[in-house]
């Protein structure tokens, strides 16, 4: 089936990780092209000061909405797209932004923390899909963001590219489902390479 997207400037797109790096920008540039943004991240103060700043330019449309949620807390996240279709109608794109990571050996690293890497970056990835997914089903977009790491393994970051494996299984198997089901869902994963972003200062070490 041929996916059929608005323009970016008729577009409600909800973005997870909204609060810095590529989830930021990401929010920046999609209100700079007259896309209505509903953000969301665990960081309330973060994305209240980049709504006001999305909002303050209205000459770009500067429409934006933001609510606070952890990715791995499905209600909350359910929050998030009651909220994006009660401020703007409904749901364009959905962007699986959010993510963590931690440094050290495999054999080091908590299990904890382990946990956590994956409770967000590939589990806060599945649960924001299978809420996406009804939402987009007369036709959108949904964009996961994996990583270089999702194709290789690096020391050092081995819980983080295990996470990143994980969502290239999941994007390329729900893409091969909602094709067969005729779904007019267009899936992506991009895969950056070493960005300028906080990453480094925000993981844990």
């Amino acid at each position: 089936m041929t996916v059929r997207l608005k323009p970016i400037k008729e577009q409600v797109i909800v973005i997870t990780g909204a609060s810095s790096g590529i989830g930021l920008v990401t929010a920046r540039m999609a209100a700079k092209r007259g896309a209505r943004v509903m953000l969301t991240a665990r960081n309330h103060d973060a994305l209240k000061q980049l709504a006001d700043e999305i909002v303050a330019n209205e000459s770009n449309g500067g429409m934006a909405a933001f609510l606070a949620a952890d990715v791995a807390d499905e209600a909350a996240l359910r929050r998030v797209a009651d909220e994006a279709v009660s401020r703007f109608g409904r749901i364009d794109t959905w962007v699986n932004g959010a993510g963590v990571s931690v440094y050290g050996r495999l054999t080091d690293v908590s299990l904890e923390d382990q946990r956590r890497v994956f409770e967000t970056n590939f589990w806060g990835v599945v649960i924001g899909s299978r809420i996406a997914i009804p939402h987009l089903r007369t036709g959108g977009a949904l964009i996961n963001i994996g990583s270089v790491l999702s194709d290789r393994a690096v020391p050092l970051q081995g819980v983080y590219c295990a996470a990143k494996h994980a969502v290239k299984g999941f994007t390329d198997s729900l893409r091969m489902e909602l094709e067969h089901d005729d779904l007019p869902i267009a899936v992506t994963l991009i895969k950056p390479y070493s960005i300028d972003t906080p990453y480094p200062e925000h993981a844990k070490n």
